[in-house]
């Protein structure tokens, strides 16, 4: 079973290789042709160690010196020999390290755009830690055994010139480098089969702790807040002890057979020298050639090592290459049509019959609603009703399962790449800023001057904060914005939005850490402002959706009612134990201290009343 196993390993390696090589035929070629020259150069070498030999050394001794021709011939030889070898190892380095370095770099920029391309459900199943390792480890993974290559191709041009030469020199002395040559190619052979299960699960558990390492980090505000850090500590601890086993594993294997791939050619020299000497004795071979045969197995002992190189890496490759694939092979990604949906005047937003699931649970249950342009329109409801979801179909985050979502008519699966993020934009609550200046932060690369930047930070109500920051618009503010307050951050986030001029703006609880004054300036702002938007806002607090000129009340993904706010609470009881629960609840508690329940009664009933509130609304938002 581990034969086939590895032999599958091989064959897929091997596709892997020939993938690459497809890529970079110009590439590859001229790294191979380096490495052959480097091949042929090092037997060059021996023969010309044995003509310096036989013509030079042994000349002077037997003649008490030697002509200043064939000195120069010999130091000729033996100079230009290594400089042309020198040419085929810089060569052969060069272009290796272009052609795994391209390939790389190619995986990455392949990947990152899947990311880009493939809807939000399909980020939902795949943890960020896992996705950053693909882009990353796995795309290095993948063509780390281009670098030794074309020193194994190489390699096997100096094997046959070795081998001819060496027929060619004496029949006996090649026999010896014909038993010792298959010697160390099954050796290799069985190298790569212990090896190969053993690197294939070290570079999935590679994956495995990038995204432990992810995890933990990005939550270390819950993980600090709670008291995990020991768990969480020790499940990291786990992982990175499995990985460090691995590569010990991987290690032990490798210190088991390196040594026995650097005796083989070894023992070949000593081989070779116990024989020749012996034909030296009888006169059958020449010093020279004995020296030019013993130098060729000294010089060949280390390049051969380039074959076992190759197929060490191979297992980790086909592991890397397979999650790299699994990323790029992705289906979902949106079709888009050739529709546009620019303009300035606010738009006009349609569902009809939206359908929407996570998995098998249906989440919007065919969701019709019509938003007139330059209305705000606040969605409300109970938690799990939804209204992010629905939200999120606006901007075309995600696409519904049935129904359609419509801009001035125009159904936005049929609108152009990049028309949707031109027209409408989405301010989350949960708000993530760069590492980058205020400016980089609300343009995002868009070209647009100062001034618009100003007036955008000025609808926002953060052109206050920004004034009083030490370099203005060119202040960094630290990864995440981690310099600013969570009220900050949001209204960076909607002057982000604003700066586009976007038609439809939808804003998913964004102003949920602003207070009530500075979001009606908000609101009021964006109604005034010289290029008004159409205005749906996720709402969750009272002072917000007073605010609204209408209010859609949603109940298990369905929309129960609308109207104005005065209207709905009237008659909708589901809207009015909603948006009342804060008022009812103090309401209850100041008539159980009316009634002498006690101090100690009332404000527990307060503190159970506030922490299920307060609950309550952080699920709502999550």
């Amino acid at each position: 079973m581990a034969s086939k196993v590895t032999s599958a390993v091989m064959r897929k390696g091997l596709r892997v290789l020939g993938v690459a090589i497809r890529a970079e035929k110009a590439v590859f070629t001229a790294a191979v042709l380096a490495s052959a020259l480097y091949g042929v150069m090092t037997v060059a070498s021996a023969w010309a160690l044995g003509w310096a030999t036989e013509h030079v050394v042994l000349a002077s001794f037997r003649q008490g010196g030697v002509g200043g021709g064939a000195l120069a011939l010999g130091a000729t030889l033996i100079v230009g020999v290594s400089v042309l070898k020198a040419f085929g190892v810089a060569g052969r380095r060069y272009f290796a390290g272009v052609m795994q370095y391209r390939m790389q770099a190619a995986s990455r920029r392949g990947v990152t755009r899947q990311y880009l391309r493939l809807p939000l459900s399909w980020h939902h199943r795949h943890p960020t830690g896992q996705l950053l390792s693909n882009a990353s480890s796995d795309a290095e993974a993948a063509w780390a055994p281009l670098a030794p290559l074309p020193m194994a191709v190489g390699v096997v041009v100096m094997l046959i010139t070795a081998a001819v030469s060496m027929v060619l020199t004496d029949p006996v002395l090649a026999l010896v480098g014909f038993l010792i040559f298959p010697a160390i190619a099954v050796l290799n052979l069985v190298y790569q089969r212990r090896l190969s299960p053993l690197a294939t699960r070290a570079q999935q558990l590679r994956a495995e702790v990038s995204e432990i390492a992810h995890e933990s980090f990005d939550g270390a505000l819950v993980v600090k807040t709670l008291g995990r850090e020991d768990e969480e500590t020790a499940r990291f601890r786990a992982r990175a002890g499995e990985l460090r086993d691995a590569n010990v594993a991987v290690g032990r294997v490798r210190g088991l057979f390196d040594p026995l791939l650097e005796a083989l050619p070894t023992l070949g020299v000593l081989a070779v020298l116990l024989i020749g000497s012996m034909r030296l004795e009888s006169g059958a071979v020449t010093p020279g050639t004995l020296v030019e045969v013993a130098y060729l197995f000294t010089l060949l002992s280390w390049p051969i090592r380039a074959l076992g190189w190759v197929l060490a890496e191979l297992p980790r490759a086909v592991v890397g290459y397979e999650r790299v694939q699994a990323v790029l092979s992705a289906t979902g990604s949106m079709a888009h049509g050739h529709a546009e949906l620019r303009g300035e005047a606010p738009a006009r937003l349609e569902i009809r019959g939206l359908r929407y699931s996570y998995g098998d649970a249906e989440v919007l249950h065919g969701v019709d609603l019509t938003v007139e342009p330059g209305r705000t329109v606040a969605l409300v409801g109970p938690t799990g009703s939804g209204k992010s979801t629905l939200a999120q179909t606006f901007v075309r985050l995600v696409d519904p399962a049935e129904g359609a979502v419509l801009i001035d008519g125009t159904d936005l699966r049929e609108a152009a790449r990049g028309e949707v993020s031109a027209a409408v934009a989405l301010v989350p609550q949960q708000t993530f800023l760069f590492d980058d200046t205020v400016r980089g932060n609300v343009t995002l690369g868009l070209p647009v001057t100062d001034e618009e930047v100003r007036e955008a930070l000025r609808l926002a109500q953060a052109d206050g904060f920004v004034g009083a920051l030490s370099d203005g618009l060119d202040t960094r503010l630290g990864e995440r914005g981690a310099s600013l307050s969570g009220g900050q951050r949001q209204r960076l986030a909607l002057a982000r939005a604003l700066v586009r001029h976007p038609r439809l703006l939808v804003l998913d609880d964004a102003t949920s850490s602003v207070d009530p004054q500075v979001e009606a300036k908000i609101l009021y702002g964006l109604r005034d402002a010289a290029r008004a938007s159409t205005v749906v806002v996720v709402a969750y607090r009272m002072a917000t959706i007073a605010l609204a000129d209408e209010v859609v009340y949603l109940e298990h993904g369905r929309v129960v009612d609308r109207g104005p706010h005065e209207e709905l609470i009237g008659r909708c009881e589901g809207y009015r134990n909603l948006v009342t629960a804060y008022e009812r609840e103090e309401a209850e508690r100041e008539a159980l201290d009316e009634a002498g329940t006690g101090t100690g009664a009332g404000l527990t009933g307060a503190a159970t009343g506030t922490v299920t509130e307060d609950t309550e609304e952080e699920e709502v938002r999550a």
